[in-house]
């Protein structure tokens, strides 16, 4: 699983599929070339909280995407976890629940 970096991967996973959930909203973009790794990217907006608030999140999101996306995830795609208010307090395994969803959806 390797993280994404540039702002362009970010901005194409936006013409992706998207599955939004209460925590998160999840995009998902095949990117149609021969390696099937998975990549993943976090992003949470200032609207948010403080930098303490958004790092906390983001914290969160990356321990859901090592646990859930080796086993889920779609491969040959770029994941983009896009964090919401509701998921800086939101119980951790319902994050998780939502995040299996969330891919179920994708996959169909």
């Amino acid at each position: 699983m390797t993280t994404l970096t540039k702002r362009r991967d970010f901005l194409s996973a936006n013409q992706g599929k998207r599955a939004p959930m209460p925590g998160f909203v999840l995009l998902a973009l095949d990117r149609r070339d021969a390696d099937p790794a998975i990549r993943v990217g976090f992003t949470v907006t200032k609207k948010i909280g403080g930098a303490v608030v958004r790092n906390r999140l983001k914290r969160r999101l990356r321990a859901l995407a090592r646990e859930v996306l080796p086993e889920r995830g779609l491969a040959g795609h770029d994941h983009v976890l896009i964090g919401r208010q509701d998921g800086v307090e939101r119980d951790y395994a319902l994050l998780r629940a939502e995040l299996v969803k969330a891919l179920g959806k994708l996959a169909r």
